[in-house]
């Protein structure tokens, strides 16, 4: 694969050769942004024709010659002018002249457009697409494979962690609900973010004056432009489009991506040899060491963790690209640049996170072992709960005492508790379901069986009605 003739491992960017989503090429590379450039110019063609300002062969030449248009030759043409859309503009009026087409097309390219009435609606447009037809999609496939686990594991006894230590118990299904849950969100936050990109045709500094030269309802017409693209126009631009909704856009990225990453660090923790609850097999995901043959690394849960990382500071550049002072300045058109780089690098991550989910073994019988070795002692909990309830003031101080000795001498604590004669007053009050609970951790998971299938419902039903949204709307 090359990339403007360039051999793709003489590229700089490791998300160009190495984790490249090539689905997303033709939204986000290069030649993308010029077709989508191309694709505002044609859309400003039709408008002006559709009011008679000029005919609609001009516009359909136009529209001809823009569709020509190649990266390459915009970017050999900008050696000359300096300026990235003259040169798309003088190699669309190129094309015009060398098919030996209209004057009237010619003189009409660009019409009273400034150059980000081209770039950020080109851009809010790609994105846009990028998104329906990339990356929800395979967002929801992530999602819908956090699914599936979670209701297959809804009974899976594991010990909870808080503070890296041993908690109170769960099911690996509830553990998995809580990202399902989390995903789920930040799912619906893109996509809301992605519909609120917005365009603009309002000149130079946003008050539509070149419009005004031509026609009596300049904010009309920008409608009508963008319309084409099926963009709305933001309420009041300067030179540039509001930047919040990009802001937004990315910000719903990051944090979808730190779920993602969450996810991941806490997969790559349990596969840890001393906890080995979860397990993948050998392939593109698991590694051999260099030079010990027997290790398994989970280099594509490091790999997630590795590029979130990587993008997660983007944000911050994000955040200062909200500034441009007056009506425009220059110090965001480098910096947004690299937004399609981080898009990519976030729906590479999500899609090995899908292959990963998909190939998960989970180790029952480890997570039963692991569970075990602290079955004796998380019943302080409820124990304490249950007899300061029943009026034993200093529970908590007594009973973590008792589980200090408990530990040290290898016995369950409700053991040591039922030989404290000090304690057989408030013992006696015990119902036989708390009696069951304290005598047995595994009982003690409350309702997070039921919480999997509330969690995974919802969200089943919510990412099909998703689904046929963004289905829908790419079949309009």
């Amino acid at each position: 694969m090359e990339k403007n003739n360039v051999p793709k491992f003489d590229l700089v960017s490791p998300s160009d050769f190495r984790y490249n989503v090539e689905q997303l090429m033709p939204y986000l590379s290069e030649e993308a942004f010029v077709k989508y450039k191309s694709l505002v110019e044609s859309g400003l063609a039709h408008a002006w024709a559709k009011r008679g300002i000029i005919s609609e062969d001009a516009a359909n030449e136009i529209v001809a010659a823009s569709e020509q248009v190649t990266a390459a030759e915009v970017y050999e043409e900008e050696t000359k002018t300096n300026h990235d859309i003259i040169a798309q503009v003088n190699m669309i009026k190129s094309h015009l002249r060398s098919e030996g087409k209209s004057t009237e097309a010619e003189l009409a390219v660009h019409r009273a457009a400034t150059s980000y009435d081209i770039v950020d609606t080109a851009n809010s447009a790609r994105y846009r697409d990028a998104f329906y037809n990339v990356i929800i999609p395979d967002l929801i496939a992530l999602e819908t494979a956090w699914i599936k686990i979670a209701r297959e594991e809804r009974d899976t006894l594991q010990i909870g962690r808080t503070h890296l230590q041993h908690a109170e118990p769960v099911t690996f299904g509830f553990a998995m609900a809580s990202f399902v849950s989390r995903f789920g969100e930040r799912i619906l936050h893109i996509k809301e973010a992605v519909d609120k990109l917005e365009g603009k045709f309002s000149g130079a500094v946003g008050t539509y004056g070149a419009e005004s030269l031509f026609i009596n309802d300049p904010i009309e017409f920008e409608k009508e432009v963008l319309d084409q693209l099926n963009l709305r126009p933001t309420q009041i631009s300067t030179q540039i489009t509001q930047p919040e909704p990009v802001v937004d856009m990315l910000h719903s990225v990051i944090t979808s991506f730190g779920v993602v990453a969450n996810w991941a660090y806490d997969l790559y923790n349990l596969q840890r040899p001393e906890i080995a609850e979860i397990g993948q097999p050998r392939g593109n995901d698991i590694s051999r060491s260099s030079t010990m043959p027997n290790k398994a690394n989970p280099v594509g849960l490091e790999n997630i963790i590795s590029l979130f990382k990587e993008s997660m500071p983007s944000m911050v550049t994000t955040y200062l690209d909200q500034i441009s002072f007056h009506q425009r300045d220059l110090t965001n058109s480098a910096s947004q640049r690299f937004i399609p780089e981080t898009l990519n690098i976030f729906d590479y991550a999500i899609r090995r996170a899908t292959r990963i989910s998909s190939s998960l073994s989970i180790n029952k019988h480890n997570m039963q072992k692991n569970f075990e070795m602290s079955s004796g002692y998380v019943t302080a909990e409820p124990l304490q709960l249950l007899l300061s309830s029943y009026g034993l003031s200093d529970a908590h101080k007594l009973i973590g005492e008792l589980s200090d000795a408990a530990q040290s001498e290898g016995k369950p604590v409700f053991e040591l508790a039922k030989e404290d004669k000090a304690l057989s007053k408030y013992l006696r009050r015990l119902s036989p379901e708390q009696v069951e609970v304290l005598s047995d951790a595994s009982k003690y998971i409350g309702c997070a069986p039921q919480k999997v299938d509330e969690v995974t419902n919802f969200w089943e039903q919510r990412i099909q009605e998703l689904s046929a949204e963004i289905d829908q709307a790419l079949h309009k």
